[in-house]
């Protein structure tokens, strides 16, 4: 099993990587936001254990950015006590929140209880924070999309949030079907769940900026009466 671990504390970084070394994990590190989330694209870990208050990004922005495109367990290690800041990065996507000072045996119970909801058979090796079709690439963790020229030029695609929000849940589950009904509720909340419009509206814009003819879609498939399928 192989953890990243991200924190701006050079001695409390070295001593949880010489601990967890030993416990026979594999261990990768980053000394701030910015780094943490280039070394989780290119080492893809089965766990992140991560600081709140980092440089460049803070373990906020990191969480938010590697949800895009990775399940794997977040464990949050911060000195911050604040029990609504905690809902919040639990609400983002962590999986769990320890205040330091923590002890070494209590950090491992939780390192271990979190790694054991991680599949053991490979499945995590196929995550990837892109995904392309036609000529259009989604980046997962930077929140954007990207059309190529016949040139092989890039030039981004503006999506409102909203627009990225449908987007990102429909590559999400590419090639599967997302009903109405759990778009409306992920999105705009469980009160708007029979707001349909809503959804047709921003499923012709994307549609506008995405399909090479929007009147015949090639990837943003519409399927009668229960939702939206992204072919890809």
């Amino acid at each position: 099993m192989k953890i990243l671990v991200a924190d701006d504390d050079p001695q409390f970084l070295k001593a949880l990587k010489i601990t967890l070394h030993s416990q026979g994990y594999a261990i990768v590190t980053a000394r701030d936001g910015v780094e943490c989330i280039t070394v989780a694209v290119r080492e893809h870990p089965d766990l992140f254990v991560l600081d709140l208050g980092m440089p460049k990004m803070d373990g906020m922005g990191v969480i938010q950015g590697v949800r895009g495109w990775t399940d794997a367990p977040i464990l949050v290690v911060s000195g911050r006590t604040d029990a609504r800041e905690k809902v919040a990065v639990l609400d983002a996507g962590a999986d769990d929140y320890v205040t330091k000072p923590v002890s070494i045996d209590e950090l491992l119970a939780r390192i271990r209880a979190l790694l054991r909801r991680v599949p053991q058979n490979g499945e995590n090796d196929n995550e990837t924070p892109s995904v392309s079709f036609g000529d259009i690439t989604v980046d997962l963790t930077a929140h954007a999309v990207f059309r190529r020229s016949s040139s092989g030029r890039q030039s981004r695609v503006r999506l409102t949030p909203t627009e990225w929000k449908v987007l990102e849940m429909l590559v999400r589950n590419a090639g599967r079907l997302v009903t109405r009904q759990d778009l409306l509720t992920e999105i705009w909340g469980a009160q708007h769940v029979n707001d349909t419009g809503y959804l047709r509206l921003y499923i012709s814009q994307l549609r506008k900026k995405i399909e090479p003819d929007p009147a015949h879609p090639r990837y943003l498939k519409t399927e009668p009466g229960m939702g939206y399928r992204l072919d890809v």
